[in-house]
């Protein structure tokens, strides 16, 4: 549903575009991708109309209600690699510990979206003196901590291994640093959008490009985010690609719908911001946008040995990479990040050797 927004062929090739081998693809689609039927929809989707390998995240409960457990087992046969109920996320505790205990029996991965919805409920921005100043509903930094605090606490409780997606304050890094050193199975991710922008970017524009779940939060959360990053409290770099319709975007700031598209500037912003200036190398940039992600969901490894999997990623340190309307091959274009100027980017991606990007070109 909604091919205006995005496609798994256009959704692909701007993978590609922006340097992945592969992407895991959240369930919150219409229709929510909650049994094996249509997992293996979704491959076999991918395999005829895709230039990266997709690998699908089926929804934990169903229909993302939070109200029965959705058919994991016969998703895990199809190929699910995760569970999920991405973009909401699962309000009752005792659900959750079902879910978890029913996951666990099959060593899969609950992906937890960490909001609580009666206190996020209504929150468009951060709540703050952002939020005063623009006169917009807030979004308590404490919705995602205390979700976040839920789950490592369920995690805990019945072993499953749990992944903490999109996380944006530095009460979350807190709790996931803890969590680790008690021996936890924790992994986690951050965004570009909430290592690179703040909720000052939202100055008095009331630019709909900037709302997001969650929503950008302070200065001091995105730099400590950053610390949990470089310090392995947070584990990888992910996108949350989230695609929608020019229209959708063009409404008021309180009705157009959360996210950005973030697969095609993923990787020139962590080149820009944290290569460029020092504070990390090649090897971390490896570790946290590839290695680190596939071990979060038991991924093969990619090796560069005689007889190994050809999927690699070749990249130019110096392009310049201006982010313009017309810089994107996906469907939709509502990129935080438009009007910026970045350095480096991917040239060439193979695919199981073959090219899916070429020359800066995509290989259909």
């Amino acid at each position: 549903g909604r091919e205006d927004k995005e496609t798994v062929a256009s959704g692909t090739r701007a993978a590609a575009h922006g340097g992945f081998t592969a992407v895991c693809a959240m369930p919150n689609t219409n229709p929510i991708c909650d049994t094996g039927s249509k997992v293996r929809f979704l491959i076999e989707r991918a395999a005829e109309t895709g230039v990266v390998r997709v690998h699908p995240i089926g929804a934990l409960t169903a229909g993302q209600r939070g109200e029965a457990i959705a058919e994991i087992g016969d998703m895990v046969a199809e190929g699910a690699v995760a569970f999920s109920d991405d973009g909401r996320g699962v309000q009752d505790a005792g659900m959750m510990r079902r879910v978890m205990d029913y996951a666990k029996a099959f060593d899969t991965v609950v992906v937890s979206h960490c909001e609580d919805e009666s206190l996020a409920s209504g929150g468009v921005v951060n709540d703050g003196v952002v939020s005063t100043r623009l006169g917009l509903a807030g979004w308590p930094a404490a919705a995602e901590e205390i979700a976040v605090a839920r789950d490592i606490r369920l995690a805990e409780l019945t072993g499953c291994r749990l992944h903490l997606a999109h996380l944006s304050t530095a009460g979350s890094a807190g709790l996931v640093r803890e969590a680790k050193a008690r021996g936890i199975r924790v992994t986690a991710e951050v965004t570009p959008h909430h290592l690179f922008l703040d909720e000052d970017a939202l100055g008095r524009t009331y630019d709909t490009n900037l709302k997001m779940n969650p929503p950008l939060r302070t200065a001091e959360d995105r730099e400590a985010l950053l610390e949990a990053l470089l310090d392995g409290t947070i584990d990888c770099v992910a996108t949350d690609h989230a695609p929608h319709a020019r229209h959708e975007k063009e409404l008021e700031f309180e009705l157009a719908p959360f996210g950005t598209t973030g697969l095609e500037t993923a990787l020139s912003l962590v080149i820009t911001h944290l290569l460029q200036p020092g504070r990390i190398g090649w090897d971390e940039v490896v570790r946290m946008m590839a290695h680190a992600p596939r071990a979060a969901f038991g991924l093969p490894r990619v090796t560069i040995e005689p007889g190994g999997v050809a999927d690699l990623t070749v990249i130019d340190p110096e392009a310049r990479v201006e982010v313009a309307p017309e810089w994107f091959v996906s469907k939709s274009v509502n990129s935080a990040f438009l009007g910026a100027t970045l350095l480096g980017r991917a040239t060439d991606v193979l695919v199981e050797g073959r090219f899916a990007l070429k020359n800066g070109k995509v290989v259909d």
